[in-house]
């Protein structure tokens, strides 16, 4: 190794770099905070870093986040008063704070919704942002000042984000517009591409590397076909990733049907806005057709399985995904809970209730953590595809972005080396998480953040002043 470079090693009791756990094996990273390689502890020389009964393994990637909906967990947990509670009797709730939020109150609850992710071992988020303008529907002076309040709450903790601007220009399909959307709307495709290419040009003066930009057209609820176009068009020319709701709801399908007479995915492969940077959120309701669409595509779907659950949307297919070749990623979206190895989980959990089986998303290999393999890969490789990074693995090269568990932890403990990431994925808990590190540069340590006590109570203030 080269002794004039100025580097920094990490040694847990075990490293897991995205294919195979390694023993008494130190990660070395440079002061640009990436990997140099992975070697054997006698063979570090200069600062090492010890981490005893710790395991080491690839930050997880939370590829779709609204974090101002954090703000609302545990206050839609009743009956609405409608004969029948749903997604849409949800969104009105949700709806009733974002009238209410403050460019500070946004940044604040940004910050406790990425603290959370710290802790649990997240170290990039895909924020699909799309509160844009003052409460009464006029832009700020500065169009961007909602983003950059969140881009800058996610640096603050230590995060990177890939901030999805969201593109959100009528209520629906033949919909008189809803003024608890005034913060959404703006006013066409061409005034969305000037304010969203400010934006990045933006970031990559002032934080390359840790914040870029990605497009993301809200639904075809909330775009028509022409805006839809532009949008890809636009993404394709500059390489944006392209983040999109898409098949979540049946009045979703119904809408789009009465509209264009497709399928929301029939409608984006036959216009040509598939394609590998194409990442569809949800993907429940999909036909074969479409699944064999996004896979010819090579397209990416996202699941959130958590916010699926909660919002009563209905079980992702996983299994038909899979099968196509569809590379998955995970997303806590409305932050009802943040787990990412929770989503994971439920991945293959949903399908064992509606299907009457177990491991239903296995793969043929039968080591006993092939399909825990397969999951974490949905949360690493999976989700830093999906928002354009090159994280999710711990190789040469690669950014030294990476969590450690505790091997003591009750939640994992007596695991084999043949069985530990299974235990992992699928018993461990939050609080096993010890330290984060992104960049190289310590988030997390020992389990507490250093700004955590300030974090929680600015929230907490936050939350008193909204709900009091």
């Amino acid at each position: 190794m080269d002794s004039e470079q100025t580097l920094s090693a990490w040694l847990p009791d075990l490293l897991y770099d995205g294919k195979r756990w390694h023993y008494d094996t130190a990660l070395v990273c440079d002061a640009g905070g990436r990997v140099v390689d992975l070697v054997p502890a006698t063979e570090v020389s200069g600062m090492m870093i010890r981490l005893p009964n710790q395991a080491l393994l690839p930050g997880m990637v939370n590829a779709h986040s609204h974090a101002f909906q954090r703000v609302i967990r545990g206050r839609t947990e009743h009956r609405s008063g409608a004969s029948r509670d749903s997604f849409w009797t949800w969104r009105e709730m949700m709806y009733s704070a974002v009238t209410r939020l403050t460019p500070e109150d946004i940044y604040d609850a940004s910050r406790m919704t990425f603290l959370e992710m710290a802790l649990s071992g997240i170290t990039t988020v895909g924020e699909f942002h799309y509160l844009h303008h003052a409460p009464d529907g006029r832009p700020y002076d500065d169009v961007n000042l909602l983003a950059k309040a969140v881009v800058q709450a996610a640096l603050d903790v230590g995060l990177r984000i890939a901030l999805m601007r969201v593109a959100y220009f009528r209520a629906g399909y033949q919909q008189a517009p809803d003024p608890q959307q005034a913060r959404f709307i703006e006013t066409g495709a061409e005034r969305f591409i000037q304010n969203a290419e400010t934006l990045r040009l933006n970031l990559g003066r002032e934080q390359p590397g840790r914040a870029w930009m990605g497009v993301a057209p809200h639904s075809v609820r909330a775009a028509g076909l022409p805006e839809l176009r532009s949008i890809a068009e636009y993404a394709a020319r500059r390489e944006l990733p392209l983040h999109m709701h898409v098949a979540e709801q049946p009045a979703e399908l119904e809408a789009c049907l009465s509209e264009h007479s497709r399928t929301p995915v029939d409608l984006l492969a036959e216009n040509g806005i598939l394609s590998p940077s194409f990442t569809g959120v949800h993907g429940i309701h999909l036909t074969e057709r479409e699944i064999e669409q996004l896979a010819f595509a090579g397209a990416n779907i996202c699941a959130c399985p958590t916010t699926e659950r909660n919002l009563g949307d209905g079980i992702i297919p996983a299994d038909r995904l899979f099968a196509a070749g569809i590379s998955l990623s995970l997303g806590s979206d409305s932050h009802a809970q943040i787990d990412l190895l929770e989503d994971a989980r439920e991945l293959e959990y949903h399908l064992r209730l509606q299907r009457l089986e177990r491991n239903v998303l296995a793969p043929a290999d039968p080591s006993p953590s092939a399909l825990a393999a397969r999951l974490f890969d949905c949360a690493t490789i999976g989700g830093a595809r999906s928002v354009g990074f090159d994280g999710g693995v711990l190789a040469p090269g690669r950014p030294a972005d990476f969590f450690t568990i505790d091997l003591k932890d009750p939640s994992i403990a007596g695991s084999s080396l043949d069985d530990l990431l299974a235990n992992i994925v699928f018993g461990s808990v939050r609080s096993s998480v010890r330290d984060v590190v992104v960049g190289g540069q310590p988030m997390v340590a020992a389990g507490t953040h250093q700004v955590q006590a300030d974090i929680v109570d600015r929230f907490t203030t936050l939350q008193k002043k909204l709900w009091s």
